[in-house]
C-alpha cells in the first residue's frame, strides 16, 4: 500500500465531519506511542511551553542519574538514548527555541557528568556535535535571542 501525499490527506480530511474526524485521532493514537504523545503535545502542553520544556529537563536529570558508570560502553549507550528521546520532544514541539535550550541543558547535564566524557572519544565527540547543532540552530533565531544563547553556549 502506498502512502498518500500530505496534500491529498488534507483535502480528503477537510471532507471528515468532527465526529468522523476525532473517530480518526483516536484511531491513530492507538498504533503507535509517538503519535499519542505528539497528540498529548498538541492538546495539553502546546500551549505552555516554558513548562513542557521544564518537564523535559526533569525528566532528562532523572535518566542522567540512573546511568550505570560501571564502563563508558554503559554511559555512551544511555546518553544516546537520553539524546534520541530529546530529540522526539524537540520534533514535538517544532521551534526553534525549545530545541536550542533543551540541548544546551542536555550538554551542560553531559559536561557535569561524573566520571568524565573527556575520557572518551565517542562521547566527546558526541558532545561536539550537539554544540554544532545548537550554533546552527541559534544562527536561525531573532537577534536578541540569539545573544542571550551566545552566553549560555560560550558557559560551555
Amino acid at each position: 500500500m502506498k502512502a498518500a501525499t500530505v496534500r491529498q490527506l488534507k483535502v480528503e480530511l477537510k471532507d471528515q465531519t468532527q465526529d468522523e474526524l476525532i473517530e480518526l485521532c483516536l484511531r491513530l493514537s492507538k498504533f503507535k506511542k509517538e503519535n499519542k504523545e505528539l497528540l498529548t503535545y498538541l492538546l495539553f502542553e502546546s500551549h505552555n511551553e516554558a513548562e513542557y520544556i521544564n518537564q523535559i529537563k526533569t525528566e532528562i536529570s532523572e535518566q542522567f542519574s540512573t546511568i550505570n558508570t560501571k564502563s563508558y560502553f554503559y554511559i555512551t549507550k544511555s546518553v544516546r538514548k537520553i539524546l534520541r528521546q530529546l530529540k522526539i520532544y524537540v520534533r514535538y514541539s517544532g521551534k526553534k527555541e525549545t530545541e536550542v535550550e533543551l540541548l544546551l541543558f542536555f550538554c551542560t547535564e553531559l559536561k557535569a557528568f561524573r566520571p568524565s566524557i573527556n575520557r572518551n572519544t565517542t562521547l566527546t565527540n558526541l558532545y561536539d556535535r550537539q554544540i554544532a547543532s545548537i550554533k546552527k540552530s541559534i544562527s536561525t533565531l531573532h537577534e536578541d535571542l540569539q545573544y542571550d544563547y551566545e552566553l549560555e553556549l560560550e558557559q560551555l
